[in-house]
């Protein structure tokens, strides 16, 4: 499902990744853990392709067997919108579109029919307890409910893995729980892989892998 072999990534002097190896499988939920600075959400926008690894001659990069290596950005912007699906710490829901219309952008972006994909948007959106908020904005939602909109978002184009940087950071810890709960749920009925950056020691426990990350590496 990924590979990746010898990522490095350096900001100026500061050496971020030195020589990262990871293989999940397809269907794992994989838990990143580690102290703040040991690179992980570097990592992670590798992962996603919203950054490059620095070139060197023996580094590798593929998600779903198609290698990312060397690829234009073109290229590697539809890949992205294909293939994965992202989940952050914050919503990032845009304040101005319901839930609705939020989890149907990037299917829009991936130019699928309206019809279609709003019938798919209210499925998952009812799948996750929201078909009572199909027309509400984030800011008549409760934390819980913007957070698992965002999740919908991250499912509406099925992709391959799912991504997901602190995701019950900001919630409150009944929400949280059923964050974590509902991401297993997920993988057992859409059979999406998850990589979860976390310092929740629950999530972390819960999941299949718990790696970690310390000094720009996985140790």
């Amino acid at each position: 499902m990924i590979k990746a072999k010898n990522i490095y990534k350096s900001f100026g002097d500061v050496k971020v990744l030195q020589g990262v190896n990871l293989h999940i499988k397809k269907g794992e939920i994989v838990a990143i853990v580690g102290p703040s600075g040991a690179g992980k959400t570097t990592l992670l926008q590798i992962l996603g392709t919203l950054d490059r690894p620095e070139k060197n001659n023996d580094y590798e990069l593929a998600l779903n067997n198609i290698s990312l290596h060397g690829i234009s950005d073109k290229e590697i912007s539809k890949f992205r919108n294909q293939h994965i699906g992202f989940i952050f710490q914050f919503h990032q829901l845009l304040p101005e579109f319901t839930a609705l219309e939020n989890v149907c952008i990037p299917a829009f972006i991936a130019k699928k029919e309206k019809k279609e994909t709003e019938e798919k948007a209210k499925e998952i959106l009812t799948f996750l307890g929201l078909e009572d908020r199909f027309h509400h904005k984030p800011n008549q939602l409760s934390g819980g409910e913007q957070q698992r909109v965002a999740v919908a978002r991250a499912l509406i184009n099925n992709p391959s893995v799912i991504l997901a940087d602190e995701p019950s950071g900001n919630l409150d810890s009944a929400s949280a729980k059923n964050l974590h709960e509902l991401f297993f749920e997920l993988r057992d009925k859409f059979g999406q892989t998850f990589v979860l950056i976390t310092h929740n020691e629950e999530l972390a426990d819960m999941a299949d892998r718990k790696l970690t990350m310390k000094d720009g590496n996985i140790i």
